[in-house]
């Protein structure tokens, strides 16, 4: 099964890519890989703000990843000319959950983006991760995640 044929499945629209909120690029490529940005967690658009163990519990966390993932495909969709099937493997994977400092689930809330990209992309969506607990994340948001990926030759 392709890798649209899965986000059809799964009822899944990409996103266009958003546009920097200051001076960065959203991925940039070194040979055959793909770095991309942090993307903040957005809800109905707007972001998706919360703490994590203040006003937030791990699985909306868990959905604010899964949230961020879905915008890291789309923003790998368009890094890859349109074909997601590019993607050799996502290398890995680094999540900045906003918590308070009692808060230790970090790890449970970045699965909403790891069992994202392992349910599209198969194999392929198997990563090594980092999942940070910090004080602030832009904007306030609850959840940020950046990524590494391999193309196909």
């Amino acid at each position: 099964m392709s890798v649209y044929d899965k986000l059809k499945e799964l009822n899944i629209t990409l996103p266009e890519v958003a546009v920097p909120a200051a001076a960065y690029l959203p991925y940039m490529q070194s040979g055959n890989q793909l770095f991309l940005s942090g993307h903040v967690a957005k809800k109905n658009g707007q972001p998706w703000v919360g703490k994590l163990g203040e006003n937030m519990s791990t699985e909306e966390g868990k959905l604010a990843a899964r949230a961020v993932a879905i915008d890291l495909l789309g923003t790998l969709h368009h890094a890859t000319g349109g074909d997601l099937n590019r993607i050799k493997r996502i290398v890995k994977v680094m999540s900045l959950v906003n918590s308070s400092t009692s808060f230790t689930e970090q790890h449970l809330v970045t699965n909403g983006c790891s069992e994202l990209f392992a349910q599209v992309l198969g194999e392929a969506g198997k990563h090594a991760r980092s999942a940070f607990g910090v004080a602030q994340i832009p904007m306030g948001c609850c959840v940020e995640i950046d990524l590494v990926a391999e193309l196909a030759d």
